[in-house]
């Protein structure tokens, strides 16, 4: 997987959120990068990740989905992901909270999150 954002860049956007900053740059920035590690640590094309507006991956191995809507989606907003992404908050708490759109029997992110990125 080729990055977009530079490895240094997202480790900066991502401790700069963790700080409290929330203005746009860095969340986007934030949140392309920790996607971009999840695609890199679980590659695969059975979950989609979405993340909107700031981005979306596909990962985890299986069946490889081309076309329409994937059957294994993740939707959440960018505080929650960033929040998922980094350990700050459970996916099981995260689900039960409603913070996050979780459909298909591959869906469950749980076992492979938080991602490592620093």
């Amino acid at each position: 997987m080729r990055r977009r954002i530079e490895t240094d860049a997202g480790r900066a956007a991502v401790r700069v959120w963790q700080q409290g900053e929330t203005d746009r740059p860095t969340l986007a920035t934030a949140v392309r990068f920790l996607l971009e590690q999840l695609a890199s640590d679980h590659e695969g094309n059975s979950v989609e990740v979405r993340v909107p507006p700031f981005g979306a991956t596909q990962a985890i191995p299986g069946p490889r989905h081309t076309r329409g809507t994937p059957p294994n989606v993740v939707e959440t907003d960018a505080a929650t992901w960033l929040e998922l992404a980094t350990g700050a908050l459970g996916w099981d708490a995260a689900v039960a909270a409603g913070r996050v759109s979780a459909s298909g029997t591959r869906a469950d992110l749980g076992e492979v999150l938080p991602i490592r990125w620093a």
